[in-house]
């Protein structure tokens, strides 16, 4: 939920949170993250290990990373956001804060607190902050939407589809074959 419509906030804003309490920062607005459940947790954890091992198994580029890993994806101070899984492939957005930049591909696992911030602020956020390739995993429906911006393309699977990855080749996830 967004604090208030009237106040900008920046990246300041969110360092002085409160410990313990997680924000993100999208255009100006915070958004308050509601703690993961167990399932949700799963999902992010079974999907991590599947990409990372993945990349690593054949040598691709790029760095995945989980929340709560912080992405600067604009080049301000109003924007600043936690996705549940992402991948950089260009590593010299990377610094130990986290990526300044668009990452290549963002995973969003959707909880009842998240549903309309994934489905519509961050789809619009990471549309035109750049980034390649964007999956909603909504476990309450079973299924998992993928956007593909550069090819301006949006296909919606099941979890016993096999899902092709976009920005790597001869990879695809089935959320089934997942240890969910």
């Amino acid at each position: 939920m967004a604090l208030t419509e009237l106040n900008t906030y920046t990246i300041n804003d969110i360092y002085n949170l409160p410990e313990g309490q997680r924000a993100e920062l999208i255009d100006g607005k915070v958004y308050y993250m509601a703690p993961a459940t167990r399932n949700h947790q799963r999902i992010v954890g079974e999907l991590f290990a599947t990409i990372r091992e993945h990349i690593r198994r054949n040598n691709f580029k790029g760095e995945v990373d989980i929340t709560p890993f912080g992405v600067f994806i604009d080049a301000d101070d109003k924007s600043y956001v936690e996705p549940d899984i992402c991948v950089i492939c260009d590593d010299n957005k990377l610094d130990d804060r986290g990526c300044n930049g668009a990452p290549d591909w963002v995973i969003e696992v959707v909880s009842p607190a998240s549903r309309r911030i994934d489905y519509t602020t961050k789809l619009f956020k990471y549309r035109a902050a750049g980034v390649r390739e964007y999956w909603i995993v909504d476990a309450d429906k079973t299924r998992v939407m993928v956007y593909d911006f550069f090819q301006d393309d949006l296909n919606e699977y099941s979890f016993i589809s096999d899902i092709p990855v976009g920005i790597y080749l001869d990879f695809s996830i089935r959320m089934s074959n997942l240890e969910l």
